[in-house]
């Protein structure tokens, strides 16, 4: 994928990535969206979320609760920063993340050196943070966007995407999983 002038318009940045959001879709994403940072809904009480209702909170490198971590406040205006995103919509949540750190080191590769992606991190069963080890993967390991701040669910049905609350978590409901790429 060659490297092009940075995009200033939605459609160059849709011409430029385009090979970003194929490549998504051929590794198994259901939806693969170039989108401005304007359509990515920031709103600080995810962290709420995080701290009374997630079982990762206090259990993962790559949780807001993690010593060092940014808080929601501190990471909007640092992924503010980014002008593009690539949101991968996909069923499982390996998956999402598999895809998304691929994109993000091909990016890198192209030239896009502050290409990141924000995935919920699944890369080992247990994180080494619960016995009080280092991260055995920082180099692919990465926060989720609502331990950014990030509104997944009015950032997807905002873009016309499927998300919904679960009835039946451990039912037949099958859950939606999204990452985000950011571009320069």
């Amino acid at each position: 994928m060659a490297r092009l002038e940075k995009p200033t318009t939605i459609e160059q940045a849709r011409k430029a990535f385009a090979g970003y959001a194929t490549r998504a879709l051929q590794m198994g994403a259901q939806d693969a969206m170039i989108i401005s940072i304007d359509s990515v809904i920031f709103d600080h009480r995810t962290i709420l979320k995080c701290m009374y209702g997630c079982d990762g909170w206090n259990n993962s490198w790559v949780c807001p609760s993690a010593p060092k971590a940014l808080m929601p406040w501190e990471a909007e205006p640092l992924l503010k920063r980014y002008s593009w995103a690539l949101l991968i919509h996909t069923d499982n949540q390996q998956g999402s993340q598999r895809t998304s750190i691929a994109i993000e080191s091909q990016a890198y590769i192209d030239g896009y050196y502050f290409a990141f992606s924000l995935s919920d991190c699944k890369i080992c069963e247990a994180c080494a943070y619960q016995s009080g080890k280092p991260c055995v993967d920082p180099a692919r390991a990465r926060p989720a966007m609502q331990g950014m701040g990030i509104d997944v669910f009015a950032t997807a049905r905002g873009l016309g995407l499927p998300i919904q609350t679960l009835k039946d978590p451990e039912g037949s409901e099958k859950q939606n999983w999204y990452s985000l790429v950011l571009f320069e």
